[in-house]
């Protein structure tokens, strides 16, 4: 991320009193005697007198604290900056409390070390700065809450205060993000939380609701859960009991629920004796795609590319009843189908494009799909689809995973929807070479040969992973002097991914004189397409160096197929925000078939970037819009979860083809973005039939209701001639054109005019 010093200066009216809770989820607590600062002064610098009181703020610069500084337009790699708050904390907040103890500063989270101040005495700090002992430790994914003694004389009640906070940027982005700042008195009821779970009653969906208690005390009220449709505000469902609880003794109230609707879990619990209550907002998972239909139904992108004499390994997808049979009575010469999987293999000497009809036939019927094979100097003529170790895994990944996420892929039906490609990435390499300098594997990879034979008798591909420097980022060795190397093993065991990650290359470009030109980045990316091209197979070839030297512009140049635009993704809003919204509309004329802009790999399902697995904690509406802007982006579509642990919202999120062809569309456009209008953006991208993908994104923290009409003369729309709902797979009226979007949501449209 990218890091600044920013000072935010919030003004009185700007301050509302609010019920601000702790780190954003699917769920929230709702808390009393507390408000909410958004806006404030930024500068990047650093100067100990910016911690007091009484500083000149008239040339400090304006900035929330919602998102980071880098998504802001602010550069600040490796460097400090400060943000300033004044704030009134009404006496009313400590004089509602019935504990009336303590002040919390609920911060955010802040990337990546910070120290805050109020009134000019530091209250709290996280991670650590270049020159304390020990050096910079940055902690970025921390939520910071610092706490304040209520009777201290350092707070001014009924007055203006002065929060100052110092923040250390170690690597792009940077600042404060997943705010707002939160300034709150904590009540008794506090010590009470609503934890909700989702499960199935044996009838179907429901969401389990608990109370807990962190006290001795019993405290006894109402504990009542609401099912609501967001869209109408209508109750679905509601129950109500009266409850009583302490740390031994929990309330439990199940509530089943439509996970084919989109719906609200609302469990609150009210205190008798006080009126105080706690409130959790839950947004339970919802499918959306429509059941796939039992007789064959093609779902691949009609197109592939290959080089001459190149292996082909290609998976036609069909959904429908197994078993299946693939074939075809005109196959170009060289080439073989296994009409069990629909792998198709083989080579074709020769340049040009070969087009032949494939059947697919099972118990409920048959269908045909007519296919070209574009044979010449361009592959990846649509993003890739597939598969990441990384996101689940980490530096913990094994070939037996490896191989279980490759069957799950078969048998959960995702490569019947075109993904392909499974790719190892870090932790694979032995800690030295062989003795005749060739990468050697390490005791979790018995064989590389063996499991790149199976993956492509199945008609899958085979990804690794290295980095052009010494070390990977996972510590692991690099290519650094063994390119070609490397390059000829890659070949041996029928490699057709490379991720190649800058990490380690980074101390060697420090040294390099010419290390502030272009030149300097693009060197070690085209040394080893050199050696890649000088294999006899086709090679994806993948740019992981985080969008450093403006890569877009250079990509083609050393033909790369895909290039990183951004650093790691993380499965929070604020992340899929800053990378998906803020880094990519500048970049869609800089992709083409054979050349793809790459924001990352899917935050959906099971993650946790190590053995210790959990679900994506984006809500369910935001990993609708995830996979919609990834598809407008026609970013490549690698998952990063367990496959084999993947849920049926997660299968559906992922296997609905109408929204993989807008992905896979053979014209190769990638989405612009057409109207930022406040909280709404529309992303508009043309497609190959002369219709549009068109995503009306809600990023901002409440629902809306967007007139789409609104937009028309934006968008060079004169009239709708058909109107189609991706992601339900239906068609919606050409007048009627009022949609509900939830907040960090989408509404999902193919339109033609």
């Amino acid at each position: 991320m990218k890091k600044q010093m920013l000072s935010l200066l919030v003004l009185a009216s700007a301050i509302t009193l609010s019920s601000c809770g702790s780190e954003k989820s699917n769920s929230s607590s709702i808390q009393q005697n507390s408000l909410e600062i958004e806006n404030g002064k930024f500068c990047v610098g650093d100067d100990a007198s910016w911690a007091g009181a009484d500083v000149d703020e008239s040339s400090w610069q304006d900035i929330t604290n919602t998102t980071t500084w880098t998504a802001q337009g602010v550069r600040c790699e490796n460097g400090f900056g400060w943000y300033r708050y004044h704030v009134t904390i009404p006496k009313s907040m400590l004089e509602k409390s019935d504990l009336k103890e303590t002040v919390d500063f609920n911060m955010g989270k802040i990337d990546d070390a910070d120290e805050v101040y109020l009134n000019g005495q530091l209250i709290g700090k996280t991670g650590s700065f270049p020159d304390d002992e020990g050096g910079y430790r940055g902690n970025w994914n921390t939520q910071r809450i610092y706490r304040v003694d209520a009777n201290s004389d350092l707070i001014k009640w009924d007055a203006d205060n002065v929060l100052a906070v110092r923040v250390y940027n170690g690597g792009d982005p940077g600042g404060m993000f997943a705010g707002p700042v939160c300034v709150r008195v904590p009540n008794t009821i506090d010590n009470l939380s609503i934890k909700v779970v989702e499960g199935t009653d044996g009838q179907g969906a429901s969401c389990v609701c608990t109370l807990f208690s962190k006290m001795t005390d019993t405290k006894s009220g109402t504990f009542s859960v609401l099912v609501v449709d967001p869209e109408t505000d209508k109750v679905l469902d509601e129950k109500k009991e009266e409850v009583s609880v302490n740390n031994t003794e929990n309330s439990v109230i199940s509530m089943p629920y439509d996970n084919h609707q989109m719906v609200r879990i609302i469990a609150t619990f009210t205190e008798s004796t006080t009126g105080l209550s706690t409130e959790t907002q839950y947004i339970p998972k919802y499918i959306l795609t429509p059941a796939a239909p039992a007789e064959p139904r093609f779902n691949t992108t009609p197109l592939y590319g290959v080089r001459p004499g190149s292996p082909i390994h290609f998976r036609f997808g069909v959904s429908g009843e197994k078993p299946m049979k693939i074939t075809s009575d005109d196959l170009p010469e060289g080439l073989a189908i296994n009409p069990d999987n629909g792998a198709l293999s083989g080579s074709l000497p020769n340049p040009g494009s070969y087009t032949f009809n494939v059947k697919a036939t099972n118990a409920k019927g048959e269908t045909t799909q007519t296919f070209t094979i574009r044979c010449g100097s361009t592959i990846a003529l649509t993003p890739p689809m597939g598969w990441n170790s990384w996101n689940c895994w980490g530096l913990s990944v094994t070939q037996d995973k490896v191989i279980s996420s490759s069957k799950a892929l078969i048998d959960k039906g995702l490569a019947d929807y075109g993904y392909c490609y499974m790719n190892i990435d870090d932790g694979w390499e032995a800690p030295q070479r062989n003795a005749d300098g060739t990468i050697a594997v390490n005791e979790k990879f018995p064989s590389m040969k063996e499991l790149g034979d199976w993956l492509h008798s199945e008609g899958l591909k085979f990804g690794i992973y290295s980095s052009p420097g010494d070390l990977t980022c996972g510590g692991y060795l690099g290519s650094i002097d063994h390119e070609l190397q490397d390059a000829e093993s890659y070949n041996s065991w029928g490699i057709d991914y490379l991720k190649y990650d800058w990490c380690g290359y980074g101390r060697k470009h420090r040294t390099e004189p010419d290390n502030q030109t272009v030149a300097s980045y693009v060197r070690p990316y085209l040394l080893m397409e050199r050696c890649l091209r000088q294999q006899p197979r086709d090679i994806f070839y993948s740019l992981c160096q985080y969008g450093m030297a403006d890569v877009w512009k250079w990509g083609h140049a050393v033909d790369a197929n895909s290039w990183r635009t951004t650093g790691d993704i993380t499965d929070t809003w604020e992340s899929l925000y800053d990378i998906g919204f803020c880094q990519q509309p500048d970049l869609y004329p800089y992709a083409e078939p054979g050349h793809w802009n790459d924001p990352d790999m899917l935050i959906v399902g099971k993650v946790g970037w190590s053995n210790n697995l959990r679900d994506s904690r984006l809500t369910p509406d935001e990993q609708y819009t995830h996979i919609s802007l990834w598809t407008l982006l026609a970013s490549n579509m690698l998952i990063g979860c367990d496959i084999a642990q993947m849920d049926e919202f997660t299968v559906s999120l992922l296997c609905n083809h109408e929204v993989n062809a807008v992905n896979q569309d053979i014209l190769g456009k990638q989405a612009q973005r057409v109207v930022l209008d406040g909280t709404i953006q529309i992303w508009a991208r043309p497609l190959s039939d002369g219709s549009y993908a068109v995503g009306i994104f809600n990023v901002g923290k409440a629902d809306a209701r967007v007139d789409f009409r609104k937009y028309f003369k934006e968008m060079g729309i004169t009239s709708l001639q058909s109107v189609r709902d991706l992601w339900r797979q239906k068609d919606l009226s050409t007048t009627d054109v009022n949609y509900f979007i939830p907040t960090h949501g989408v509404k999902y449209l193919k339109v033609t005019y």
